[in-house]
């Protein structure tokens, strides 16, 4: 595995005119994990993908891919890495595995054995006309030239658009395994759900500035969870209002109901002090409120 981080950004800032997508981006990704980039339509993660991959030129600031530098090493960074850009375009009629021909000859050579596994992984036709395939068919030819090669690092933006949930599946499964191998990948979406289940970090963009960076199990552990608490017996919600991270507590006989953000087993023990436990249920947090919590405090 690289010592280099597999992405670094360095005060990475693009205006177009008044418009300013990127502001002074500073981030490092680390060879190995799955790194979520998240963010709404508009919020500049296409801009930091083009401008990484040399795409469009900075402002200001600089960026390195797998340690060599972005720009300069432009040419030899796209030997080691696999992409999928928001926009795939593909000549209409080429066939996948025509298509898929004419990238690996860009890249030296694939194993071809390797490529049937992922068609067959990702249920992909690749004997039709890419020009009749529909947009998932057609994202499932995109994402198997990014992976056929092993790159290093897998730079995707809004990969899973288009395909169908049994095929997202076998597609977080691909990228938890290139994670498995060292190697790493930049998932940008705004899709909350697959990089809840696949990241190991998030960063979270809002108007092109980076307002977070998170272990996506370090967001869980600080999301607030709803608790709810069956007893034998009525019991008494003063016990439980004085509790760390215990608030909006409801009482309803045997029934409680609060809000709660601290260590279960602190809950747990003060409660089987005073009162015999039958049920407890939580609902914890999804990514998506605790995305919308980051977007309100940064309006605050």
């Amino acid at each position: 595995m690289s010592s280099s981080p597999a992405i670094r950004t360095e005060a990475l800032t693009k205006h177009y005119g008044d418009v300013r997508a990127l502001v002074d981006l500073d981030l490092e990704v680390i060879p190995g994990e799955v790194f979520g980039f998240l963010g709404p339509n508009g919020a500049g993660k296409t801009t930091m993908i083009r401008t990484i991959l040399d795409e469009i030129r900075p402002t200001s600031g600089r960026a390195s891919i797998l340690g060599m530098d972005s720009h300069q090493d432009a040419v030899e960074i796209r030997n080691h890495i696999g992409y999928v850009p928001g926009d795939l375009a593909m000549y209409p009629n080429l066939t996948g595995r025509d298509t898929l021909t004419y990238f690996a000859n860009l890249r030296g050579g694939v194993d071809w054995g390797f490529v049937d596994q992922l068609a067959d992984r990702l249920d992909a036709d690749l004997s039709k006309k890419v020009g009749d395939l529909s947009s998932g068919n057609r994202q499932k030819v995109g994402l198997i030239q990014a992976f056929m090669n092993k790159p290093k690092l897998l730079i995707m933006d809004e990969p899973s658009s288009g395909l169908d949930p049994l095929v997202q599946r076998e597609f977080q499964r691909m990228m938890r395994q290139v994670a498995g191998d060292g190697r790493t990948v930049f998932l940008s979406s705004h899709t909350l759900s697959e990089v809840q289940r696949v990241a190991d970090r998030v960063g979270i963009i809002r108007h092109g500035k980076l307002i977070a960076v998170e272990e996506v199990a370090s967001l869980r552990s600080k999301a607030i969870r709803t608790v709810n608490l069956i007893f034998d017996t009525e019991v008494d919600g003063g016990v439980f209002e004085p509790l760390p991270g215990v608030r909006d507590v409801t009482v309803e006989n045997h029934h409680v109901t609060l809000s709660f953000d601290g260590r279960m087993e602190t809950l747990l023990n003060a409660v089987s002090e005073r009162y015999s436990l039958l049920d407890i249920t939580t609902h914890e947090a999804d990514l998506e409120e605790i995305f919308l919590t980051y977007y309100e405090e940064a309006d605050a």
